[in-house]
């Protein structure tokens, strides 16, 4: 009896584009480099184009998380970088303000990396542009080591102006805390 081989399926290939999207998506931010920019949501496009070269030329858009972050020019240099790897030799990042960036865009994987690198995620959404109606009330923040919400922010502004810095009342262990924005 001989076997009959099982008919391969064949997946699609990525376009030129997704496999674009993918190098972009493997650049990781410089301040917390558990999070790809991707996983923080400033990766908003990534377009291929033909000018003319040997090689593709490529635009990436980044939003920085704050207008005056520091992280952008080593985010817009190792976009350069992992793109000439790859072998585009034409890469123009393109930093957009507009819209502002918001925490409503990490993913719900990056979110689970920050807690498990020790910085508590964001919680709820930020009502980007929404902020008239009911007072917003301040919740507890989770303790990423212990779980505890018997927490207190020491001090609005922690390791980057991103996150504020706070205490855990049960196991006394400092976080930072990535604030809605």
């Amino acid at each position: 009896m001989t076997a009959v081989a099982a008919p391969q399926e064949t997946l699609p290939r990525p376009t030129e584009q997704e496999s674009a999207w993918e190098i972009a998506a493997r650049v990781c931010d410089p301040e917390i480099p558990v999070l790809t920019i991707a996983d923080l949501g400033i990766l908003r496009s990534v377009d291929v184009y033909d000018d003319g070269g040997t090689a593709p030329a490529v635009q990436v858009t980044i939003t920085p998380t704050y207008s005056g972050c520091p992280a952008m020019d080593a985010i817009r240099d190792d976009l350069v970088t992992v793109f000439g790897q790859e072998g585009y030799r034409n890469v123009n990042v393109l930093m957009v303000l507009s819209p502002a960036w918001t925490t409503d865009w990490m993913t719900a994987a990056g979110r689970a990396k920050l807690e498990e690198y020790g910085i508590a995620p964001p919680s709820g959404h930020s009502r980007a542009g929404g902020h008239s109606g009911p007072v917003r009330l301040a919740l507890q923040v989770k303790c990423p080591q212990c779980q505890s919400l018997n927490t207190k922010e020491l001090t609005r502004f922690g390791s980057t102006s991103c996150k504020a810095l706070y205490v855990c009342q049960d196991c006394k262990e400092p976080f930072d805390y990535f604030k809605v924005l």
